[in-house]
């Protein structure tokens, strides 16, 4: 197999296994006190590694910059805060129409509406089961997708204005402080214990900072294309980390649901010059 298809799979399934354990641990960490964690270690190690340069940066730099990480922010808050409300696949299945709508923005052609109705027959399918689904969790998995999809559009912007990794690595920073507030306002001392800052920071390494490596290797030689398509597996692969580390079972038609949006997504990427781009504190 291509090496930089194994990077990319071993991204896949290492960002949602490290999702998987951190809603383990949301009866000793709230949502938000979890993903302060992971957006403080992929923080730090973005920072070591990029060392960014802020000299010479001009207003609409860092404009493009802070409303990256108020976006990377709000994305990880809002799907951790559906993780603890509904299964993981499926919280990611429901998040994944956010990509599917910017890889099909603009296009007219007649077939990429096929996928557009894949998408919406997942969506059906899952309301099939909606007795199982807390509507908050859904609307917050719908406000996760809707931020990935502003996510991708200002990645695009602030890559042309950053250079490697200096405006993620500050993008971090924002969405870290973001949440900074909300995190000592709720006083949790859990957050001081040593094996939940450790815990964290396994979280932190398997969710952000070990996916986001390997998909920038991969991306040097892999096609957007082939990309985005690998990237489609992310809810079937949610879905089984959900069900070895959490117990998480689907229905039947959960799982045709999470199909559909897979092919969906698979399809509207391959038919599209945009591919899916990695989210990578997500």
């Amino acid at each position: 197999m291509n090496r930089a298809v194994v990077l990319v799979l071993v991204g896949v399934v290492s960002v949602q296994v490290g999702a998987a354990f951190a809603k383990d641990l949301f009866d000793e960490v709230s949502p938000t006190g979890m993903v302060w964690l992971r957006l403080a270690t992929s923080t730090l190690v973005l920072l070591l590694v990029a060392r960014p340069s802020l000299r010479g940066r001009t207003r609409d730099d860092w404009l493009t910059m802070v409303a990256f990480g108020l976006t990377l922010g709000l994305m990880n808050w809002a799907i951790y805060q559906s993780f603890a409300r509904i299964p993981l696949g499926i919280a990611v299945t429901i998040e994944f129409v956010g990509p599917l709508g910017v890889a099909l923005v603009g296009s007219r052609r007649v077939r990429d509406l096929l996928w557009v109705g894949l998408a919406g027959l997942g969506v059906v399918l899952l309301g099939l089961e909606r007795a199982d689904l807390d509507p908050v969790g859904v609307a917050f998995a719908l406000l996760a997708g809707a931020a990935w999809a502003t996510y991708i559009l200002l990645s695009q912007r602030t890559g042309a204005r950053w250079a490697g990794l200096d405006g993620l690595a500050l993008a971090s920073l924002v969405g870290m402080l973001l949440l900074t507030p909300f995190v000592l306002a709720s006083g949790e001392g859990s957050l001081l214990d040593p094996r939940i800052l450790l815990i964290g920071l396994v979280v932190g390494l398997m969710s952000s900072v070990l996916p986001y490596s390997c998909e920038l290797v991969a991306l040097r030689t892999l096609p957007s294309s082939t990309f985005g398509i690998l990237m489609s597996l992310e809810p079937a692969v949610a879905a089984l980390a959900a069900i070895v580390v959490l117990g998480e079972l689907l229905a039947p038609t959960q799982w045709a649901a999470v199909a559909c949006v897979i092919v969906a997504v698979a399809g509207a990427t391959a038919s599209s010059a945009r591919a899916i781009p990695p989210a990578p504190a997500q």
